[in-house]
């Protein structure tokens, strides 16, 4: 039998275990998935380095990697693939021949779902909140799905600028600009994102003044527990047009999936699959 795990802090309501497994026993064969939560255990992402070797030492093919350890988990790696690196953040290291390999399936994941869910929305100017590693994989992907000028607004001001640095090399032209706050550029914008854990259960709240939204903005989530977090409860009671986290949980998902068991998975019996999951 195949064993996966995911390593991150509050993912007791991770639906990563369920989707994956459904999708192995569609396919004819055992995979178990378990979850590590560095905050049931009473950790923090220093135990990184440990819970990795345990990982391995037990057999796994790999483990996704969430919040808060997507940039901490590179240090711990033999290997990146192109993506991972340029983006500087994993959320997927396959064990290999006594080798970790990280890769990123975040940002393909995203793509795919706003390709999805939001077609035809204007993408001139877009804010988004956060710039940490979910957000950096964001980030790489409205850079691919055409967005003329990313704001990048985050809690840490530094860290912001140093991926707007990093997307303008990558994009060959001024792409993105850090913001320290929000109503600086809420005026002009199209839409925003919101990266952060802001909205999850574990995180309650909003990443943004709900003063701030628009009936003309469309707003998008990565959050996916729950799946109507706050913002986007305001968003919906406003008219805006809105993404939820759920298409790039599964998008991601099944990057995943195909790196750990070397299996094509199949998006569209995922994504039915994810439908018919009781509220986390």
């Amino acid at each position: 039998m195949l064993q996966v795990a995911l390593i991150g802090s509050g993912i007791g309501r991770s639906r990563s275990p369920a989707l994956h497994m459904a999708e192995a026993r569609a396919q004819g064969f055992a995979l178990d998935y378990a979850l590590i939560d560095l905050q049931a255990r009473g950790l923090s992402a220093a135990a990184l380095p440990d819970l990795l070797a345990e990982a391995e030492a037990a057999g796994l093919s790999g483990v996704n990697i969430t919040h808060p350890c997507k940039q901490q988990v590179m240090a711990c790696l033999d290997e990146m693939s192109p993506d991972a690196r340029a983006l500087g953040a994993v959320n997927t290291v396959v064990f290999r021949n006594g080798r970790r390999i990280g890769y990123n399936t975040d940002w393909s994941g995203f793509f795919e779902s706003f390709r999805r869910g939001l077609p035809g929305v204007p993408l001139t100017e877009v804010l988004q909140m956060g710039a940490g590693g979910a957000g950096a994989a964001v980030a790489h992907a409205c850079l691919a799905l055409g967005v003329g000028r990313l704001y990048l607004q985050d809690a840490a001001p530094g860290r912001a600028a140093q991926l707007a640095e990093a997307l303008n090399a990558r994009a060959g032209r001024t792409f993105a600009t850090p913001v320290g706050h929000a109503a600086e550029v809420t005026p002009r914008i199209n839409g925003l994102i919101n990266t952060t854990p802001m909205g999850m259960a574990a995180h309650p709240g909003m990443a943004l003044d709900p003063a701030l939204l628009d009936p003309r903005h469309w707003v998008a989530e990565i959050v996916y527990f729950p799946l109507e977090t706050e913002l986007l409860r305001v968003a919906r009671a406003l008219g805006c047009r809105t993404l939820d986290g759920g298409g790039m949980a599964v998008f991601q998902a099944v990057g995943a999936f195909e790196l750990f068991t070397t299996h094509k998975a199949e998006p569209e019996r995922m994504l039915a699959h994810f439908a018919t999951l009781p509220p986390p």
